[in-house]
């Protein structure tokens, strides 16, 4: 039996230390058969930090993956595995997702700055902090996802897919969000200022509190979504479709709101909604030492 354990364990080092070798050495010429064996073997054991700027981790099985404090700047995941992996102060600009599978990750505070996420699936993920600024999300699947306080700065969000995702207190200003699907969308206190939402679909979504000043939804459509303090200054609604005279009355606008035929709305008066920033995770408290056995000596006469 102790010989067993042993070997489990002698083992269980050489495949990691296999792998940690192979990141560290990622180029496609090097890349083989073998080392992808090893990623499945112990993808779900491993914890990435370190600097590993370009590697070439594309197909690579790392499912259940933690990423701590690394850089993987401008590496290429194209069609990775990622399901349940934890992406923490990471940094990822310039990266290359297209296609990956990201089902159920945990993100907090990583860097996605110009990454491309074409096609890559983020269903159930979970997004604290992450920034996401000038990113390619086209036809990315945020399918209900959880994210707060999340930076998608002129993103590119072209049918991308955030049904029944919650989105509170994110930055969508700037994004290029057409035919962008967000039935059932929880966006509240969140900022879609100055973006273009030309086709996409609100219905049934949650916009209460949100910014949609000088933005663009040429044809979106708005049925049965809520607009409860929704600030639309400066939007162009003229087109948009599923709009009632009851959304824009709990919304308000100003002079240069373009709304359709028949619908007014009143006037902003500089009520603000204050959104606060997600508290960071708490530091995990370090395990407590095991209090040593009392022993008890008998008295011998």
């Amino acid at each position: 039996m102790k010989k067993t354990a042993l070997h489990m364990w002698t083992s269980s080092l050489a495949a990691t230390a296999a792998f940690a070798a192979s990141l560290a050495a990622a180029a496609p010429a090097l890349a083989s058969t073998s080392a992808i064996e090893q990623d499945r073997d112990v993808a779900r054991s491993v914890s990435l930090g370190g600097s590993c700027n370009r590697c070439e981790l594309a197909g690579r099985n790392l499912t259940g993956a933690t990423f701590a404090g690394a850089s993987f700047v401008n590496a290429s995941l194209v069609g990775a595995n990622l399901r349940g992996a934890e992406l923490i102060g990471s940094n990822f600009q310039g990266a290359n997702f297209t296609r990956a599978d990201l089902i159920g990750v945990t993100i907090v505070g990583a860097n996605f700055t110009d990454s491309v996420f074409v096609d890559a699936s983020l269903r159930s993920s979970e997004a604290q902090g992450a920034n996401f600024t000038r990113a390619d999300l086209t036809r990315a699947d945020f399918i209900g996802a959880e994210m707060q306080g999340v930076n998608m700065n002129g993103a590119n969000l072209t049918r991308a897919n955030f049904r029944s995702s919650e989105i509170f207190g994110a930055t969508l200003s700037n994004v290029s969000a057409r035919n962008a699907d967000f039935i059932g969308a929880e966006l509240d206190a969140s900022n879609l200022s100055n973006g273009d939402f030309s086709y996409a679909v609100f219905r049934s979504a949650s916009l209460d509190g949100a910014r949609l000043t000088g933005g663009t939804f040429n044809r979106a459509d708005f049925t049965g979504a809520s607009m409860n303090r929704t600030d639309i200054r400066g939007a162009d609604l003229s087109s948009a479709r599923g709009l009632d005279q009851d959304q824009i009355d709990e919304a308000c606008g100003d002079s240069t709101t373009q709304l359709p035929a028949s619908l007014t709305v009143k006037t902003c008066r500089g009520a603000r909604v204050v959104v606060r920033p997600p508290a960071p995770p708490r530091t995990p408290v370090a395990p407590r030492a095991p209090t040593p056995p009392v022993r008890h000596f008998a008295a011998v006469n």
